[in-house]
């Protein structure tokens, strides 16, 4: 483990910050049996969270908790909680037995939040310049076996959400598409992605949010996705959820942004609602799901993973199925609790 348990990964390039989240789980599972968790801070108690690490179970040696939304921690008394489990479990040596990683998709957090975490251990995941963009797509379809032309990389650009996550999803159906050592043209891409695109967690999303169809309609529509994406093993559950989370704090973002009030079109350009298209999604997500609606879908995206994370692949797809049902008709409560409020 680190040297130092606590790390702070904040800013909007998704694709860069879950692969570092990733390296990091790796190397703790390294170190034998691990408890994993994942949170939301608009959603969870950090007092609960760090009883959580101090004690962890009888069956793990290592706790390894992803807390997003780090933005929201502002209270002193949860800040201070941090700060002493950090220091205590650093002077375990070697970092002690746990880990945990603050995540936010804003550039920075509250200042003593941030002020608590060693310099080293901050990273920001900056969007990739325009130029970057195009250097990753090519080193990724080389790695992959293939070559593209300048306007295939234009077009993808311009087709999809510009983070190297939704980047790499996308993508990825060409590998199904072509063999190797083929040449991606700008009419392969719009044959792939754009005449015939398929389904992917983007158009789950996408489905889930047609404020224009009821909840049974847009429940029907997303089971039906899901079912294509776990037939076609082109996402795994992991990857699902993962791009279900940050649709949905991406969500909260709308939503902060619009309660600030005077957005412009440029302001939405710049925090990554780029595309009129993308706007309209969010506004009517925004419409089917206040901004406690998408904290509560935030927290039962985040169960759902903690659960099929622990029980592997034994009803996963009740899982899954379960979680759309709460996302489409509960606003992401709980079933009980959605009942006993008629």
């Amino acid at each position: 483990m680190p040297a130092f348990p606590l790390w702070l990964f904040t800013g909007p390039e998704l694709g860069q910050k879950n692969d570092a989240i990733e390296e990091y789980r790796r190397k703790a599972r390294s170190l034998g049996q691990i408890d994993e968790y994942t949170f939301y801070a608009n959603d969870a108690r950090v007092a609960d969270i760090i009883s959580l690490l101090q004690n962890g179970s009888l069956f793990a040696a290592s706790r390894f908790i992803v807390l997003h939304c780090a933005e929201q921690i502002k209270l002193k008394a949860d800040i201070d909680l941090i700060a002493q489990w950090a220091q205590e479990e650093a002077k375990q040596g070697s970092g002690g037995s746990s880990l945990l990683i603050l995540e936010s998709d804003e550039t920075s957090v509250d200042k003593k939040l941030e002020n608590i975490v060693p310099k080293q251990n901050r990273v920001i995941f900056w969007e990739l310049f325009e130029s970057q963009k195009s250097k990753w797509l090519e080193n990724w379809f080389a790695k992959a076996g293939f070559s593209i032309d300048k306007d295939a990389v234009d077009t993808i650009l311009d087709l999809v959400e510009n983070n190297t996550e939704a980047l790499r999803t996308e993508c990825s159906r060409f590998l199904s598409c072509f063999e190797k050592n083929h040449r991606i043209t700008a009419d392969d891409v719009d044959a792939v992605l754009s005449r015939n695109r398929q389904e992917s967690v983007f158009t789950l999303f996408a489905a889930l949010c047609d404020a224009s169809q009821s909840d049974e309609r847009r429940l029907e529509d997303a089971l039906t996705i899901l079912q294509y994406l776990r037939s076609s093993k082109e996402s795994s559950s992991v990857q699902l959820l993962a791009g279900l989370a940050y649709c949905f704090r991406k969500l909260g973002l709308w939503h902060r942004l619009h309660a600030e009030g005077g957005i412009s079109d440029f302001d939405l350009k710049t925090k990554g609602f780029a595309s009129k298209k993308m706007q309209s999604q969010y506004a009517s997500a925004a419409r089917l799901w206040d901004r406690s609606a998408a904290a509560a879908c935030l927290a039962r995206i985040a169960r759902t993973d903690s659960t099929i994370r622990r029980n592997g692949k034994a009803g996963e797809e009740a899982e899954l199925e379960l979680m759309l049902y709460s996302l489409a008709c509960k606003k992401g409560r709980a079933f009980e609790s959605a009942e006993n409020a008629g």
